[in-house]
């Protein structure tokens, strides 16, 4: 598997070996010696998440204020935009975001440290999203950011996603609890 640091270091793009031929294609999605050498340091998966989406869904920009997680993400159907946004105060990457294009194609993932807040953005007719995170759910402490705010300014490739009542009342990067 090869690592790629995005604009944010942390964040990597993950992209495995695929062996191909006439019967179709194998690949390992996940291998927890390789993936902790990767990012360089221990993690351990404890959740396994599936969303099912259509065209211009957007769901994001979440992430857990206390329990934070960590998310390696994929896509197994379909493509989407995935993005990460750095709310950990102390870092100088603070409220600056990175994006990549995943799909059931390209067979990339995206590894987003805690710290993040993470959302994506469906480009086909459909896409199947998967994801492992380090932590467990806990709605009592899932934030929101924006998802347009214009302090973080990330430009997504649609221009009136659908969005949850959740979603739409997402806040700015100044209103938000963050990390230190």
């Amino acid at each position: 598997m090869k690592a790629t640091p995005l604009a944010i270091p942390e964040v990597l793009l993950l992209e495995p070996n695929v062996f191909t031929d006439d019967r179709g294609f194998f690949f390992e999605s996940f291998n927890h010696t390789v993936f902790e050498r990767l990012v360089q340091r221990p993690v351990n998966f404890v959740q396994d998440n599936h969303s099912s989406s259509r065209r211009h869904v957007l769901r994001g920009l979440h992430y857990q204020v206390h329990q934070p997680q960590g998310k390696l993400v994929r896509v197994v159907a379909g493509d989407v935009f995935d993005v990460a946004v750095d709310l950990r105060r102390s870092s100088p990457t603070f409220g600056h975001w990175v994006g990549a294009r995943l799909s059931a194609h390209n067979k990339q993932q995206m590894w987003i440290p805690e710290g993040f807040a993470h959302g994506f953005v469906v480009l086909s007719d459909h896409a199947e999203f998967l994801y492992k995170t380090t932590d467990y759910y806990a709605p009592q402490f899932e934030r929101c950011l924006a998802w347009n705010d214009p302090a973080v300014g990330i430009q997504w490739p649609v221009e009136r996603p659908l969005l949850s009542d959740k979603d739409q009342s997402g806040k700015a990067l100044q209103d938000l609890e963050c990390f230190d």
